[in-house]
């Protein structure tokens, strides 16, 4: 479990394709703090410590989950987000976060809002009853709030501190963004589905 709040930003290094799976070599200044067989939130997505050494670690990335994510898009030099697992007795900051991605999400739209910035996203409608004005969202595993939300879009607010140590900062128009809905949501939805009138 995960709470969307960004711990350090990481660089891809090298990427080795085998089969149907991707490895992918992370450089960051947490890599030497990880254990083999971690969980470590990648933009998002949640994926295992298989390797590491004092500066870099690897994770691995089946076909199914580049399949769901934008991580078959990677290449080196892309900066990305990472986050390790929340601990039981720690603060819940932003909002419960699995590092399952529900979609891949597009920027349609950087607007400078006079200090703070104003993003904006296209999804896929199927997932239109999952999103609501001031609810949580996560953007390449970045805790956010929803603004203005569409059948098919919604924006966010970001400040100069999010974009700074995320990995926003090479976020234009045209960008995939891994999306992960509010799990309570879903939760309820599911609900509602099976046991609802």
């Amino acid at each position: 479990m995960f709470t969307g709040i960004i711990e350090s930003l990481a660089e891809i290094k090298e990427i080795k394709k085998e089969g149907g799976n991707y490895h992918f070599k992370v450089q960051s200044p947490i890599s030497k703090e990880l254990k083999i067989d971690q969980s470590l939130a990648h933009d998002g997505v949640c994926l295992t410590v298989t390797e590491k050494d004092d500066e870099s670690h690897w994770v691995t990335a089946i076909a199914e989950t580049l399949q769901l994510t934008s991580l078959s898009e990677w290449q080196p030099g892309k900066l990305i987000n990472l986050e390790r697992a929340m601990p039981a007795n720690g603060r819940l900051d932003g909002h419960f976060v699995q590092g399952h991605v529900d979609s891949v999400g597009v920027c349609t739209d950087v607007e400078d809002a006079d200090g703070s910035a104003y993003y904006t996203f296209e999804f896929d409608s199927k997932f239109s009853h999952l999103i609501v004005p001031k609810g949580s969202i996560t953007v390449n595993g970045v805790s956010l709030t929803v603004v203005k939300p569409t059948e098919h879009s919604f924006r966010v607010a970001i400040i100069p501190f999010t974009v700074e140590h995320t990995n926003f900062q090479q976020i234009k128009e045209g960008t995939k963004v891994n999306l992960e809905f509010d799990i309570i949501g879903k939760y309820f939805v599911r609900y509602m589905k099976v046991y609802g009138s």
